[in-house]
Order: C-alpha cells, then structure tokens, then sequence
C-alpha cells in the first residue's frame, strides 16, 4: 500500500526537496503540494492523501490554522506531520493541540523524514519524543491552571494510569513494556483504552493532555 504524501510549504526548495527524497521510496508518493494553508485546504477538498507535511509559518493562513481546519472536517482526516525551523516553537505546540500527530524539525535528516511518514502513516503518533518532551518543557508554565473539579483520571484502572505516565514522558511501547514487566502487545491495548477512555486523537495528544493538568511537570 503506497501511503500518499500532501506537501505544504512557501519554499519551492523545500518542497522539491521534500519530492526527491518522497518520490526515490518504493512505499511513499506525493498526491499535491500548496504553496500555503488556504491553497492546501482548498486541494486537499479534492485530494486524497494519508499524510501531509505542513510548514508552521506561511502567509495568508498558517499551519495552525490549517490543521485545525482540516482536522475539522467530516469524513476521512489524514495525518498531519508539521515542519518548524527550530524545536522550541510556540507555533509547533499550537499545531500539536489543534490535532497534528508530530513535529519535524527542517533540517532533520531525510531518514528522519520518511521514518516519520511511516510512523504516523501507521498510528504512532509520538515523533521525536525527547523533542517533543523539550517542546513542552518550554511551554508549560504558559499553560493555563486546570479548573479544580472531579479527578480527570477516574475513568482509568490504576495500570492505565502507569502506563499513561510513561507515555506522557515520550516513552514507547516497547520502554514501557520493559520498565512494567508487560508484553508490548499488552501495553499497546492499554495505550488503546486510555486514549478511548479520554477522547484522545493519538499518543501525542495524551502527553499534551497530561501537562495541562498537571500530572507531569517539567524536567520530571
């Protein structure tokens, strides 16, 4: 199955960079590309794509923006992978809670690119765990003060509650099935119910969900 790559950017050269290293994969295609967020929304109306790599700052309407809208949408979403020049973005975390599965910094290697795609592609939403946790060290004392009100981990087993710690500190299936003595399988499920239970996208909207309230702090 080829997975379909939707590329947004105001720079032609990073788009035609992006399409060389996309288009030299057996596994990965590029359906589109827009030049900003208004032209990708309006292409993406008529497009059908599994992944798309959205630049943060461009004209007209941003990467924010643009993910939120198109996270909006009825029907079939794809994954939404944003690209940022630099990993302690205010923009990048703005992204992340509208709904992106990950970050990737511009300069990032190509196989970090692709691994990425592949990633997401396939529902693991964390990319780059150590910098997305860097990311949230940095915007979280701009968060607001959770509202006091019935404990916002009630509906979780006191095992989803580990696991959801672990997953909060950028650790995977397989760092979190070593450090409970579980099978990774096992904590897949568990990874599964916690995200139905707290009506999370992905991996990454957990960790996001975990800072704003409150249960992992920075540098912990």
């Amino acid at each position: 199955m080829t997975i379909r790559v939707f590329l947004v950017d105001d720079q032609d050269l990073v788009r035609a960079g992006c399409v060389m290293v996309i288009q030299a994969q057996d596994d990965i295609a590029v359906v589109g590309e827009a030049a900003d967020g208004a032209q990708a929304l309006a292409r993406l109306a008529v497009t059908a794509a599994d992944v798309v790599l959205m630049d943060i700052r461009m004209p007209r309407v941003d990467g924010v923006a643009a993910t939120r809208q198109l996270l909006a949408r009825t029907g079939p979403q794809p994954k939404v992978l944003v690209l940022t020049t630099f990993d302690l973005d205010e923009y990048a975390f703005a992204a992340l809670r509208a709904g992106a599965s990950g970050f990737l910094v511009k300069d990032a290697p190509a196989e970090e690119m692709l691994a990425a795609i592949r990633t997401v592609h396939r529902g693991d939403a964390v990319i780059a765990p150590s910098t997305t946790r860097r990311l949230l060290d940095h915007v979280a004392p701009d968060l607001p003060v959770p509202a006091p009100g019935p404990d916002p981990l009630a509906a979780l087993t006191g095992r989803e509650r580990e696991v959801l710690l672990h997953v909060a500190r950028g650790a995977s299936n397989a760092e979190i099935a070593a450090r409970l003595f579980l099978a990774e399988g096992t904590v897949k499920i568990h990874v599964g119910r916690i995200l139905a239970k707290l009506g999370l996208r992905d991996r990454v909207q957990a960790v996001i969900w975990a800072y704003e309230h409150r249960l992992i702090r920075p540098g912990i």
